[in-house]
């Protein structure tokens, strides 16, 4: 169930997008951005508006990796998973982010941080790679993790 605000924040973006061919995506981009997620409660009411069936826009926001359907943890950690980075160690690097962070990804249970996978941030060439808080990092090995994840506080 939405809140009365996350309504209002849901439908102020619906009628700005609802006009613009192939407003569907930056709808949700603008939501998730809102709300930190794309609640279920509004695919329906974004299905309405735009249209189309509630599956139609359930189908969209599950085809895209990049969509959540629960709010992120203060800390969003990505790393890459591609076929550079896996070779360049990035497998060690995820095992070690899961045993650090305590979780086999997703969100810790103190909700302190989101540890997600990602196919391929660009830095093919300086892998294994992994963004934090949006900001990319290159040549990721473990103490450059542990490092990166302590610098903010969410991790002792």
């Amino acid at each position: 169930m939405l809140t009365e605000s996350q309504q209002q924040i849901i439908q102020t973006i619906v009628d700005g997008k609802k006009h613009l061919p192939g407003g569907l995506l930056p709808m949700l981009h603008d939501i998730q951005d809102a709300l930190g997620h794309i609640p279920a409660p509004a695919l329906g009411l974004i299905a309405q508006e735009l249209n189309l069936s509630r599956a139609e826009v359930h189908g969209v926001v599950t085809f895209y990796h990049f969509f959540r359907h629960e709010p992120a943890g203060k800390q969003v950690v990505q790393i890459c998973r591609a076929e550079a980075c896996q070779s360049m160690g990035a497998d060690k690097l995820w095992e070690h982010a899961c045993s650090r962070l305590n979780t086999q990804g997703g969100t810790t249970a103190d909700g302190a941080v989101t540890l997600e996978p990602v196919y391929c941030l660009g830095l093919c060439s300086s892998s294994p790679a992994m963004v934090v808080d949006e900001q990319l990092h290159a040549r990721v090995d473990t103490v450059k993790f542990d490092r990166l994840v302590a610098a903010t506080g969410s991790v002792a």
